[in-house]
């Protein structure tokens, strides 16, 4: 169902694209907009060691959430800073595709998983510990959470010379 890698040579481990997903702050989730036009939207997002999914948060309206009513499927893309060797100029970046279906998870369903998915976002921001309790209280029942189960993972490491 999913493609091979063609420049298999780059392709990165599975641990190497765990960790690249875990160090990006954000990235770019790719649903299929309207009228068959693809829309990708840089993103924050938390990757959860313990069940291996991605979430997301945001508002309940949207082009993001209209377009992930009509379809599920999903692809997200993150990479690292990159880093140079020596006295090269060039890049090597790692880049990670995930191709998966998402969900929604509301505050009213799910009030305890909303409150994880918050915690682990914001632990990526702040090393405040009461910030995502905080904002919770101020708008819990206004936020949407977004649970990206991965069906293909890929990653390369790529020299931009």
């Amino acid at each position: 169902m999913f493609r091979k890698m063609r420049r298999f040579k780059q392709q990165i481990s599975d641990a190497e694209c765990i960790e690249v997903l875990k160090g990006a702050k954000r990235g770019v989730l790719s649903v299929m907009g309207e009228d068959g036009y693809p829309y990708g939207l840089p993103i924050s997002h938390w990757y959860n060691e313990e069940d291996g999914k991605i979430y997301f948060h945001g508002a309940k309206t949207g082009h993001k959430v209209d377009a992930i009513k009509a379809c599920d499927k999903v692809s997200f893309c993150v990479m690292d800073e990159g880093y140079t060797e020596g006295d090269d100029w060039a890049l090597n970046i790692k880049s990670v595709i995930i191709f998966g279906r998402i969900r929604f998870i509301e505050f009213a369903e799910e009030p305890e998983k909303v409150r994880e998915i918050c915690i682990g976002l914001s632990a990526k921001f702040t090393d405040d510990p009461n910030y995502a309790d905080d904002e919770i209280a101020k708008v819990g029942k206004n936020v949407l959470c977004l649970e990206l189960t991965p069906e293909h993972m890929t990653g390369k490491l790529v020299n931009e010379a």
